[in-house]
């Protein structure tokens, strides 16, 4: 493997730098918890040679003496005081990866979805360092790998350098982003990098995709004629009585910026449903002969996931995403729950009918009264019919169907379900009238 030998010059490097405030004194218990940050400690303790010189260096880290942590490209740098307030500069090295070994590292990652979420969710797990070590690139330190140079004069680990050594391996445990800033890539670096590739390789797939539509097609004849000597189809899977219970994410890692895992959860137990809702549909006999379901915008989609009752919190996300106040995002769910897209439509849309729909849209509603029964006065506008000086309102959707709406809070809100008959949308609204005053 390149490891690249040259070691970060005093000024840094253009994949850039990190500083961390001093640690306080660590009162008892390991200095590193994650595997990583032991497998960064085990790396020092094979490669020193004096062992008092790792007893009086943890000493000097459990009691706070390591100053503020500087973090680049193959070097760590902090001042460690002695019990004498004697101060010394330490630096702790560290070869870079190549260029080449990082390129592949990126394709490694890119490659698997899973390891992109765990570094985004500060978790280095085992299987991506042996993915990259099988690939070649050794992200840990092995034995020999981490040399010292210090003020006080040591030609190997020191009090202080190991000082330092014990105090990243606190650090490893917050963040792995730090041991690969040391091997030469910061995070801002990584990430970017890793979206370009992504980019890069959705365009290809759609390249492949057209270039795929664009391929002519078999003949009918032909392809009937090779029937006897096609593979059966494979065995439909077997229904699910129950969506899978999703996992709990608040597993005591902080979350990045922006990320509610209260909010992750949900989505992950909706996805859950929503799969095996699809795949009982898929399995069931009449599936072949039903329309595929319309593919939701994200504003309808916010609806269709707040009529899961996901909480207040989750609501307010979700209404802000759609562009939404609390009241709306109620008056949507309201409208979903009625008549799916379709009643979400009606609650939003504001359409007029062409002439001829309109006139039989106004004859049907005009019969909607028997003779000598009383009608109420409407006012006519768009697609919706108001009662004057009333609170109630029928409308005609666009799939022909009238549904009631009712004056509440200043705001028209669907009353009830859809009818194919405006008087027995009209009916269910006196009906409801009539309870009230009951």
């Amino acid at each position: 493997m390149d490891l690249g030998q040259e070691y970060a010059d005093e000024g840094g490097s253009a994949a850039g730098e990190r500083t961390f405030d001093a640690l306080p004194a660590a009162r008892g218990g390991a200095f590193a918890r994650s595997w990583w940050g032991q497998a960064w400690l085990k790396a020092l303790e094979d490669t020193a040679l004096d062992g008092a010189q790792l007893k009086l260096g943890r000493r000097h880290a459990r009691a706070g003496a390591v100053g503020a942590v500087t973090v680049r490209p193959g070097r760590i740098t902090a001042v460690v005081q002695d019990r004498d307030h004697t101060r010394h500069r330490s630096d702790v090295l560290l070869p870079q990866v190549g260029a080449a070994d990082w390129d592949r590292f990126l394709d490694l990652v890119a490659d698997r979805a899973g390891h992109i979420a765990a570094l985004l969710d500060r978790d280095m797990p085992p299987v991506l360092v042996e993915d990259a070590a099988a690939a070649g690139i050794e992200l840990l330190p092995g034995i020999g790998d981490l040399e010292s140079e210090c003020s006080c004069g040591a030609w190997d680990h020191c009090a202080h350098s190991t000082a330092l050594c014990y105090q990243l391996g606190r650090l490893l445990d917050q963040d792995p982003f730090v041991l690969l800033l040391l091997r030469g890539r910061g995070e801002r670096e990584l990430l970017d990098e890793l979206q370009a590739r992504n980019a890069a390789r959705a365009e290809a797939a759609g390249a492949d995709a057209a270039a795929e539509r664009l391929r002519p097609g078999v003949p009918a004849a032909e392809a009937y004629a090779a029937r006897d000597i096609l593979p059966p189809l494979p065995a439909a899977p077997p229904p699910v009585a129950t969506p899978g219970t999703p996992p709990v994410l608040g597993g005591g890692t902080r979350p990045a910026p922006g990320v509610a895992v209260d909010a992750l959860e949900f989505l992950i137990g909706d996805a859950a449903a929503r799969a095996q809702r699809l795949l009982a549909d898929a399995l069931s006999a009449w599936h072949p002969d039903d329309p595929p379901p319309p593919v939701l915008t994200p504003a309808q989609d916010a609806v269709r996931l707040a009529a899961g009752a996901p909480g207040e919190a989750i609501c307010a996300r979700l209404a802000a995403g759609s562009g939404r106040d609390a009241r709306g995002l109620a008056l949507a769910v309201r409208a979903w729950e009625l008549g799916g897209t379709a009643g979400l439509a009606v609650l939003e849309e504001d359409w007029t009918p062409a002439p001829e729909t309109l006139a039989r849209a106004t004859d049907r509603l005009a019969a909607a009264w028997e003779d000598g029964e009383p009608r109420p006065r409407l006012r006519a506008a768009g697609n919706r019919w108001t009662v004057v000086g009333g609170g109630a309102q029928l409308r005609y959707g666009r799939d022909g169907r009238w549904w009631p709406y009712r004056r509440e809070d200043g705001q028209w809100a669907p009353a009830g379900p859809a009818s194919d008959d405006p008087a027995g949308a009209w009916a269910g609204l006196t009906a409801e009238s009539a309870d009230s005053a009951g």
